[in-house]
């Protein structure tokens, strides 16, 4: 019995530690609640492997971002003012997070080192620009402060202090680095036309140099095979790094910056972990990969999710979560920024606008009607009602959960769209899509290819949505497995 001394008082049990606790990591030790040489080490382990591991979920959009300019390097993007435009369409070759076939990509980058950065928009685009860090920075085009007529903006560094012309519209990045996204439009199906209006309209250059605005360079991509997706494995963290060793630190939170240092990522220091970290850190890259994807593909096991199904009892969700900010009754839904950034790229304000006949409206589905995943050796159904609510048109593509891009098939572009006018409408109005390695006997209009032993998931867009859209009296089937 623990002998009594003059100040001895009752010492609630719940603020003690016992000798031993059996965890997750094993036995924990402790001496008078003094933990053991095991015992700390363990936990010093495990410390870092946490930290890896919410350093893959929340730095995820830069190490993205990073990817995004590593690819378009890669593809001629080489300095200010080098446009890369799908002057026939984006196909399945470049791998890029679920593009689409449906509008004239023109995507450049803006290295704000050089200072101050004059863009002329061109008009009818939908256009935005995002940071190194993949936030918001401005709309351009339809959405924009131009409403779609075309205009001049002027992007300033974080730490400009000059003088600021009048005539443009000006927006302030976080970071040096930023991503400018167009989409153009067809006209009747065709894209020519809009290549030809983003080209003549078109012009990138420095506030300090307007002579170099007849040297903006457009570089068609059609057809072109690049890599913009970030690393899966230990060079992930390098990734990372290399972001934090281009920008300010002022550009992230302390919280974020944190995290980095507890595992050696440090602005103006070299990131050379030692063996044990590395060994360390590589699991835990692939534990936040593994979170990753349950996030972004099955959010039926997360209670923070749930609000990401578009119907009760189905497998269809959008997975665009709350704000473009992503943020909930003021906190921000780390799961959300997550279920996003893995698969999706590109922010705006004008993607949490939900208005009749505008814009565009998403549906994901990767599971099937009786909860399995869509599996590329089977055939299945997906059914639209008639009357499908695009006021524009619609479309269905599909992905490779691998890459996130589109599904690499025989078949150039692996979707339908209703623009096109080459998907088979039903007697009463009603559509039927198949998706099989081999088209259903007379289905060969409205089929999309899959690969025996590869999985699929399906991106519905609804674009212009119409009001039974919104209130869900129209709905599309779940997808069913058909013999």
């Amino acid at each position: 019995m623990t002998k009594k001394y003059k100040m001895t008082t009752a010492i609630p049990d719940f603020i003690t530690t016992p000798d031993r606790v059996e965890t997750r990591l094993g036995t924990l030790e402790f001496f008078d609640g003094y933990p053991s040489h095991d015992t700390v080490q363990k936990c010093y382990d495990n410390l870092l492997f946490m930290r890896g591991v919410e350093i893959f979920l929340n730095w995820i959009p830069a190490a993205s971002m990073f990817a995004l300019r590593e690819g378009f390097r890669e593809a001629g993007i080489t300095r200010n003012g080098v446009v890369g435009i799908y002057e026939t369409l984006m196909d399945s070759q470049p791998l890029f997070l679920t593009a689409n076939m449906d509008s004239i990509y023109t995507i450049t980058w803006l290295d704000l080192k050089e200072g101050p950065m004059v863009v002329e928009s061109p008009p009818n685009t939908l256009g935005m620009v995002n940071d190194f860090f993949f936030r918001y920075v401005a709309d351009l085009g339809n959405a924009g402060p131009d409403k779609g007529r075309g205009g001049t903006f002027l992007f300033l560094p974080p730490d400009y202090e000059g003088d600021v012309p009048d005539g443009y519209f000006v927006y302030r990045s976080l970071t040096y680095n930023n991503c400018l996204f167009w989409r153009g439009f067809l006209v009747n199906g065709d894209p020519k036309p809009g290549v030809e209006s983003i080209k003549t309209h078109t012009h990138i250059y420095p506030l300090s140099k307007p002579e170099d605005r007849e040297k903006t360079e457009f570089i068609n991509w059609s057809g072109k095979h690049f890599n913009t997706i970030h690393a899966n494995n230990f060079h992930f963290y390098e990734e990372i790094n290399a972001v934090i060793q281009e920008e300010p630190a002022a550009a992230f939170s302390s919280e974020l910056l944190g995290l980095l240092l507890a595992i050696g990522i440090e602005k103006g220091r070299p990131f050379n972990p030692d063996e044990r970290v590395r060994h360390i850190l590589t699991e835990a890259v692939a534990v936040g990969n593994a979170t990753a994807r349950s996030i972004s593909f099955h959010q039926k096991g997360s209670e923070l999710l749930k609000d990401a199904f578009i119907y009760e009892d189905s497998a269809w969700f959008n997975p665009f979560l709350g704000s473009y900010q992503f943020l909930k009754s003021g906190a921000r839904s780390m799961d959300g920024r997550v279920m996003f950034h893995y698969p999706y790229t590109a922010v705006t304000p004008a993607m949490a606008v939900k208005l009749i006949g505008v814009g565009s409206q998403y549906g994901v589905v990767a599971m099937d009607a009786e909860g399995e995943y869509l599996d590329g050796a089977h055939t299945y159904k997906l059914t639209f009602p008639p009357d499908v609510p695009a006021k524009d048109f619609w479309s269905v593509l599909i992905y490779d959960p691998q890459t996130r891009s589109m599904l690499q098939t025989d078949q150039q572009f692996p979707g339908l769209n209703s623009m096109k006018g080459d998907v088979n409408p039903n007697a009463d109005g009603s559509y039927d899509i198949y998706f099989g390695p081999e088209p259903p006997e007379g289905q060969e209009d409205n089929w999309i290819q899959t690969i025996p032993g590869k999985g699929f998931f399906v991106i519905l867009r609804i674009y212009g949505p119409l009001k039974s859209w919104f209130d869900q009296t129209w709905r599309p089937s779940e997808i069913v497995k058909v013999s």
